[in-house]
This record gives C-alpha cells, structure tokens and sequence, in this order.
C-alpha cells in the first residue's frame, strides 16, 4: 500500500501549481469590462495578456511547483525544475518545426527535479569537490538528464503529440459514457487525495486545439481558456455538484441533527455549504458522511457521474481556473456554451441530493454530525494554536513525524509508527477523518484549517518551551472545573484541571510520573511528573467518607513508577454513583504557579487513556526552564 502514499504525495505536488491559475481567469474576466468608458482603454490589452502569460508559461508553473510540492519547498529542487525548463525549450527550440513545451513535460521535469533532490541531497562527493555535494548536485544532475530528455523529445514529441490528440479524440468517441466514468472516478479518488492525478490528464493533457497565432494547447482547462469552443466538457458538470449537491447535503445533515445539538451543526455545516458553494471546496462536507456511511458515498460518486453525462448531452460546456465555484462560474460565464443552464439544473440536483440524504439518514439511522457523538467538524479558528499542542500529541508527537504537508482540506503526513496515531482523539480535535494508506503515509482530514493547523503545530515543535501533555483517567465525558458541584474543586481552591463523569469504574494515570500518595480510602491519587508537576486526581465528590475496600481498590503503591494508561484505581462504579454527592472527577495540578499556560481538547466524550485533553506549557524557572 505504500505506492498510494507515493501517489498522494504526487497528487498534492500537482496541486499546488494549480493555484495560480484563479488569477488567470481573473485577469481574461476583467479584461472584459468597458475599460474604454473609464478613459484607460489599453488596461483591458494589459489584463488579457497577463491571464494568457500564465497559461503560456504554465509548464514553468508546473515543473516549478511539481518539484516544490514532492520536496516540501527544497529551492535546490525548484532552481533545479526551472534550469531544466529553460534547457528544454533551448534545445527542442533547435528543431525543424520547433517543439513548444507542454504542462506534461514540465510535470515530468518536475518529478525528476522532486525524486532527483530526494536521492541526492545527503550525497558526499571527495573533499576537494564537496561543494558541488549534497543539494548543489541536483541542479547538475537535472540539467545533464534534461539535455537527454530534450534530445530524445525532438524524436518522440511528434509522436506524442499524436498521442495525445488521438486520447483525445478516443475520449470524445466516449460520448457521454466517458464523461460519466471521469466524474465517478473523481469523486472516489477524492477519499484518498489522488483526484488530482486523475484531473491533472484530463484538464491538461488530453486533447489539443490550435489558437489563432497558431500555437497548440493542451487539456480541457486551457483550451477552454484559449477559446476551444468544445472544451469544457470535463468540468461544467462539476458546478451542479459543487453549487448545488453538496450545500444540499449539509442542509440535510443540519435537519437531521438532534434538537439540542442543530444550533451547533447548523453554524458549522452553513460554513461548510458555503465553502463549497463559494469555492468548490467540498471535504467538509464529503467527509461528514463518508466514514460512518461510505456506501451513500458510492452512491454520491455515482450520481456525480450521472451529472456530468447530463450537462455533456445537453451540449453545456464550462469551464473553471480553480474549482466549480459560484466565483468561477461568474468569472468564466462569457466563455461558456449554455451555461446559464446549470443553474435550473442545479436546482433540481439539489433538490434530489437534500430528498436522498434526508431519507437516507433517517431510514438507516446514519451518525452524521449532529445525531450521535462521534465525527464533527466544528468551527474553531480562534483555538487553533491551543489545539495544535494536543494535535500533535494525537499524531504522537514531533518525533513521530517523519514529513508534515498540508492541501486545502487535509494534513499530509508521513509517520514512523502508525499505531501511535489516536483516531479518536483526532476527531475531538476537529477532524472529520483519519486515513491510513500505508506505509507510514496518513491523511487527517481538518477542512480548510489545514494550513493553519500546520502552521501552528510547527510553530509547537519549534517553540522552546516545556510541556506536559495529559490523557483521559476515565473512560466517559470531560466536564469544565467549574460544572463539578464542589465550591474547593469548582473554584479552584485545590488546583486548575479539567473533571470528567466516568462510565466506567476504573481509573488510569494521565501521565508518566510517581505516584505520591495513596489516600487510605484510594478513592484519591497523587502524581508527580518528572517535569515537577503535582497532579491530584479525585473519584467523585465527598467520597472521602467512603470507607472499605468494597468502594475503591488501588492497584499502585506509593513511589512507583507509572505511565499514562497504567491502572491506578478500580471502583465500583454504581455504589459511588449512589452513595456519593457526584461522580464528577477532578484532574488537577496542585501546584499551579508553575503552569504559563493551559490548552484545553473540546469537553465531549473520551476513552480510557485517551491522549490530548489536556496540555499545560510551564514557566521557565532558573533561567531556562530547568526541571527541578
């Protein structure tokens, strides 16, 4: 399975050129406005050719992009790609008619640049040319392929060439039927992040027409954006979905939810309608649904396929520089054929999407967010960089990570041990879902927080401060301080922390420390961290005057050594629930004056051991933030 993290990683790199492309739609849709009337008639020659410079210089774009995205930002491997670019055009320029460079050699260039900087960058040459070693050896080694590459494309790019337009135009001999499997394959390969290595053939690969100066383009997208009037075919059904479906989704999910929980899923799922409304991201909402009910996924890829067939039968062509977007849709509405059409059918797909889905959660009692506890994307911005602690500590901390990537909706990430990875306190955290694809290769699904969440667990690993990191004692629901009905505990007389109601009658210890005290009663345990903080956990409340060992039976002794997860505590659960004024339990650092900061995972349900509830960042003390 590890081909599919190789393949995810591809994908990823092919989509971060893409992002340059919005301001080439921008630039052709305000080309069209009556700058003459405003008395600066060149500003529309000017934007007309700035949205064309982009599509010319697009294979730059993506070797350039390609190889940024497969190396995590490595210049060498981007001086690399642009040295080859230029080589490339040098040489196949010599030829007899002269060879123009496609998306599809940059790409190639851009991997080899990408694998190029992988193999390389720890190479060790003899001393006396040690200079040229290590990352310096990739440009070298790229620019020497590249001549190879050019000189053997003046032989082969007339037959690739002839490839690609006969692709093309087995594609079209398709009809219908193909543009329905392009738009089912699209959106189950958008489960593992590979979408893009299916789009990227077809909107820039398949297919060529010939321009007015006579230059040749290639691929759905930049025909459509060079005038092809049968372009558009691979992306205007697109818009139905992204505009229509799936805001229609999020509003079945919003009308399912449980009464006391839709103010919350009503704010969170508004957001991500929009989203995908707006700018075609549409994750959020896909993802809400896909692991707890992933044959109404199927059904949904199905049903895109189906839109897709339609939009090409009525002859609707459309196109977008960045997804189906209402923003696209406007922006390239004076370049399309029929297509003010997808608006009613829009429509009437929204309709049917919210009529299935409705049904479809109530008839089969599907948890989608809102119904039971379990997956839910909540709106959290503010609190990110309180959670990126306990995200990273979910993931299993910053020596587990081997590479940390993100894309619009999902952290790419590859992991030295999978098992340390917490699927469920990854999902309190925020996240929709956890793919595993092998191979140390791991996707979490954050929305499109993603970036930011990079950002600040980067910021977490580089920042020097101490931290503890705390995980559930109990199995059952994390209250604040402040719910336990006890004025010492609530008002925080005895420590800061967090309390939880368990359901089970067993306790665990949330961290590696010592155990300092064992009450006589063990309904109470003393834990000190090797960091020196003082961890007092309680079982319920006025249960000190429960006496014998029928209540409670501590399983640890004073000075022994404990981890997070080891049994500290068994009790019986129902005799404490009814003989006692609450079963609520504090976990709290008795000494706080040597916390600087709290971070707190969202109070919901937790398990046994759970990782990430609780994060605290010490002060520094004799002037460093010595352990004591």
């Amino acid at each position: 399975m590890n081909f599919l993290g190789r393949f995810q990683q591809l994908g990823r790199a092919f989509m971060l050129p893409m992002i340059v492309l919005p301001a080439a739609a921008i630039f052709l849709f305000l080309s069209q406005l009556p700058w003459d009337l405003l008395g600066i008639p060149d500003t529309a020659d000017y934007l007309q050719a700035a949205g064309h410079a982009i599509f010319k210089f697009l294979p730059y774009i993506f070797a350039l992009g390609v190889s940024l995205g497969l190396t995590g930002n490595a210049l060498a491997a981007g001086m690399a790609a642009l040295a080859g670019m230029v080589i490339y055009v040098g040489v196949t320029g010599t030829a007899d008619p002269q060879i123009e460079p496609t998306v599809f050699v940059g790409s190639i260039i851009g991997m080899i640049s990408g694998f190029s900087y992988e193999r390389f960058k720890n190479l060790r040459l003899p001393e006396y040319i040690q200079f040229f070693g290590g990352p310096r050896f990739v440009p070298l080694f790229v620019s020497v392929v590249t001549v190879i590459l050019s000189m053997a494309m003046i032989g082969v790019a007339p037959l690739i060439q002839r490839m690609l337009e006969g692709l093309g135009d087995i594609v079209a001999s398709g009809g219908g039927f193909g543009v329905f499997l392009f738009g089912f394959l699209y959106r189950i390969l958008v489960v593992f992040g590979l979408h893009h290595l299916l789009s990227h053939v077809f909107w820039f690969q398949v297919g060529g027409y010939e321009t007015a100066d006579g230059s040749m383009v290639y691929g759905d997208l930049p025909r459509f954006f060079a005038g092809d009037p049968t372009a558009g075919a691979f992306m205007a059904g697109m818009y139905p979905i992204v505009m229509f479906a799936l805001p229609a989704i999020a509003f079945a999910i919003i009308h399912e939810a449980r009464e006391d929980l839709k103010p919350k899923i009503r704010k969170t799922f508004l957001y991500a309608s929009l989203a995908s409304f707006l700018t075609g991201v549409t994750e959020p909402v896909e993802f809400a649904f896909l692991f707890v009910a992933p044959y109404l996924f199927v059904v949904h890829a199905i049903l895109s396929g189906i839109i897709m067939w339609v939009t090409y039968e009525l002859g609707i062509r459309h196109g977008f520089s960045f997804s189906g977007g209402v923003i696209d849709y406007i922006i390239n509405e004076h370049l399309a054929t029929r297509g003010w059409l997808l608006i009613p059918i829009g429509i009437v797909v929204g309709l049917v999407y919210y009529l299935v889905f409705r049904w479809a959660i109530n008839r089969f009692r599907i948890p989608t967010p809102g119904r039971e506890e379990g997956s839910q994307l909540d709106e959290w911005a503010g609190d990110i960089p309180y959670r990126a602690p306990l995200i990273l500590q979910a993931i299993g901390g910053k020596d587990n990570i081997v590479q940390m990537e993100s894309c619009i909706t999902r952290l790419r990430l590859k992991v030295s041990n999978e098992k340390l990875l917490d699927n469920n306190a990854l999902r309190n955290l925020g996240a929709a879902g956890v793919l595993r694809l092998g191979g140390g290769n791991v996707q979490v699904v954050f929305g499109t927080y993603s970036e930011l969440i990079r950002a600040e667990m980067l910021k977490a690993i580089q920042r020097d401060q101490e931290q503890v990191l705390f995980s559930s004692p109990v199995q059952g629901r994390m209250i604040p301080l402040e719910d336990v009905p006890d004025p010492i505990f609530a008002g925080k007389l005895v420590g800061q922390g967090v309390a939880f109601i368990p359901e089970k009658g067993e306790l665990v210890s949330p961290v590696k420390g010592t155990v300092m005290i064992v009450y006589p009663t063990m309904h109470a345990v003393g834990i000190r961290t090797q960091e020196g903080l003082e961890v007092l956990l309680h079982i319920g409340i006025d249960t000190s005057k429960l006496t014998g060992k029928s209540y409670f039976k501590a399983v640890v002794e004073e000075g022994q050594e404990v981890m997070p997860g080891d049994m500290l505590v068994r009790f019986d659960l129902q005799r404490v629930r009814k003989e006692s004024k609450s079963l609520a339990t504090p976990m709290v650092i008795t000494n706080s004056d040597l916390v600087h900061s709290w971070r707190f995972a969202p109070f919901k349900a937790v398990k046994k051991g759970q990782s990430s509830v609780l994060s605290v960042v010490l002060k520094e003390r004799n002037g460093g933030g010595e352990k004591p």
